[in-house]
């Protein structure tokens, strides 16, 4: 195994991924989550009883062969959290990849392997995905930039899926401009040029910082932030029940996370980590009545969301209530802190609107993101800002 040191790349033998010798990403080298198909590759999904099962697939997932036609190289699979249902980035089977922002820190998941890599300046791109927050948190994390994307705007073919309504495409890169580079190959235009100018502020996010040090950190980032906009944020309360969309994120996301790999689970009884356990068996012990109720709740949150940001605002938030927690930390601690993630990390993720995190803070010697929720399919134009920031 390549760097073994890193816990960052999955246990496969090299194979010979076949790319364009030419194109915007020749010479740039590519990590691949190992929940997304690639020829000779098996598809492990971070759980060895899957990995034994799993034969090396004769096709790419149809994003992957974008990056392959636009050049890139596929150096081979990047580890992630067991069937990526898990923020921390701790596998019980393969471990912790290394956080190269601040190695006593995980990396956050369940894009862990990927993250990793690139923090470490191992390869130039890594594909992740992202249900709860699997790009944005690992993103915060280490330092880097992360898109959780509008839902359903890229393909997820021949990948493993987790929550459907919530699964999307993502990745990192080495800087801003190979982000850009990256978001111009897998991305159409926007489907709408209006200029997103409109800075909306909410202290009820912002409470969810965890403390003094993290909350000054953020507003330094946010008042950075603003220099590069006409107009200063405007204040406003958040329009819905935030504990409410936090539940019905919960209980949605584990209601299809369990549709989709249930009967697996069940039939190969796979040795599963205790919180993934536990999510798994949450989702099965909801009917489709929990399931439709929190959908409505799920719906009356994305309205109002929608509403609020319109067709030109950009809500400023922090990505996560902190920097990465240290390895060493309980798994009650870890468990609490994800919990407060997903209060911050459900807005996306439940509305589809795309979200980019921004390396603009650190706290606790630590990088801290800031994130900036736009319209839905404004993805392109949250990169140029991200590449305006910090090109």
């Amino acid at each position: 195994m390549k760097n073994p040191e890193l816990k960052a790349w999955c246990d496969y033998p090299q194979a010979e991924v076949a790319h364009a010798k030419g194109g915007s990403l020749a010479g740039l080298s590519l990590a691949v989550k190992d929940i997304f198909q690639v020829e000779g590759y098996p598809n492990g999904w971070g759980q060895p009883t899957r990995l034994a099962e799993a034969e090396p697939d004769t096709q790419n997932q149809s994003v992957v062969q974008k990056l392959l036609d636009a050049g890139i190289v596929v150096e081979g699979k990047s580890q992630c959290e067991e069937l990526c249902f898990s923020l921390t980035g701790i596998n019980k089977h393969y471990g912790a990849p290394v956080n190269g922002a601040a190695p006593d820190r995980v990396t956050g998941g369940s894009s862990s392997g990927s993250v990793s890599l690139i923090s470490n300046g191992i390869v130039d791109v890594a594909t992740g995905s992202d249900t709860g927050g699997s790009v944005r948190a690992p993103a915060s994390y280490c330092g880097l930039i992360g898109l959780r994307t509008t839902h359903g705007r890229i393909p997820l073919d021949k990948t493993m899926p987790l929550a459907p309504s919530f699964d999307v495409f993502g990745w990192f890169a080495k800087d801003a401009e190979t982000y850009a580079k990256v978001g111009d190959v897998v991305l159409d235009d926007d489907p709408d040029s209006t200029p997103l100018r409109r800075l909306i502020g909410c202290p009820d996010l912002d409470s969810l910082l965890l403390g003094d040090e993290d909350y000054v950190a953020y507003a330094k980032a946010a008042e950075m932030l603003e220099k590069h906009f006409d107009d200063e944020r405007s204040f406003d309360a958040l329009p819905f029940d935030l504990n409410k969309a936090y539940w019905a994120f919960r209980k949605c996301q584990a209601y299809e996370a369990w549709q989709s790999l249930g009967d697996w689970i069940t039939t190969r009884k796979p040795d599963l980590g205790s919180g993934i356990k536990d999510r798994f068996e949450f989702g099965a012990s909801m009917s489709k009545q929990d399931f439709e109720v929190s959908s409505g709740d799920r719906l009356e949150m994305r309205v109002k969301l929608e509403e609020w940001i319109g067709k030109d605002g950009l809500l400023v938030m922090p990505t996560v209530p902190s920097c990465a927690p240290l390895k060493s930390e309980s798994e009650e601690t870890l468990q609490a802190f994800r919990e407060q993630a997903l209060m911050l990390l459900c807005l996306s993720g439940n509305s589809g609107l795309p979200q980019i995190s921004l390396p603009l803070a650190e706290v606790h010697g630590a990088p801290l993101g800031l994130s900036l929720i736009g319209p839905r399919g404004s993805d392109k134009r949250l990169i140029q800002i991200a590449l305006d920031i910090l090109g």
